[in-house]
């Protein structure tokens, strides 16, 4: 409807040009209005509450301050509720949050969604899919990329972590108990790439130890 308001929407990204970016191109957008930008968690987390928008366009990885999934929860809570249901555009007091990535991991997706996130989509999607996923958001309906769709349904229909074949090789030497120097001379990889990949392990199963990720992938049968 021609009369209707537009989706009032806050920006949140910790890179200025990101920001100006997204201003530009949504000054292009139909029944969109930018209400504010913020440069950090908490700062998104103290203009929700001051603006009130409909939207909150969130980053994930937000500098040296909290994260996006950690505002996201910050927002939804100091609102008081559930940003997931509701039919009308900027009718609740709880803003939408969607996320706007580079990451689509499972954990950064599973962690999101858990923090109360309406949608979630990534940077590389065409400015007519971030508009229609805005609109949505508003409405309370669910925005996911096609790639993140598809983790989302592939993880529904099989529960066990989602491990690439990288990690899953340096899972199987965990499992032989080597140490991260032995490790990356198996694998011809460097020490600092072994604890890059144990990081994003423990993330996926859940655990911050080597025993732990070792048992989880056994309990899970991912270890041939």
């Amino acid at each position: 409807m021609t009369d209707q308001r537009p989706v009032r929407l806050l920006l949140c990204d910790d890179h200025a040009v990101v920001r100006a970016g997204l201003r530009a191109l949504l000054g292009s957008a139909p029944g969109v209005e930018v209400a504010g930008e913020a440069g950090s968690g908490e700062e998104a987390v103290a203009m929700a509450s001051s603006l009130r928008p409909d939207v909150v366009l969130m980053d994930l990885q937000l500098g040296s301050g909290i994260d996006g999934v950690e505002a996201t929860r910050r927002i939804i809570g100091q609102a008081g509720g559930d940003a997931g249901g509701g039919d009308d555009a900027g009718g609740g007091d709880v803003p939408r949050v969607l996320v706007l990535t580079t990451y689509d991991t499972d954990a950064d997706i599973t962690r999101a969604i858990e923090a109360g996130a309406t949608g979630y989509l990534l940077k590389a999607e065409r400015p007519e899919e971030l508009f229609s996923a805005i609109h949505a958001a508003a409405e309370g309906r669910t925005a996911l990329s096609p790639p993140v769709a598809h983790r989302v349904m592939a993880r529904m229909r099989d529960p066990r972590p989602a491990l690439t074949g990288r990690e899953l090789d340096i899972l199987g030497q965990l499992a032989r108990g080597l140490g991260n120097r032995e490790i990356a001379r198996a694998l011809f990889i460097s020490e600092a790439t072994v604890k890059t990949h144990l990081g994003r392990i423990y993330d996926k199963l859940g655990v911050d130890t080597r025993a732990g990720a070792v048992a989880v992938a056994k309990e899970q049968r991912l270890l041939s």
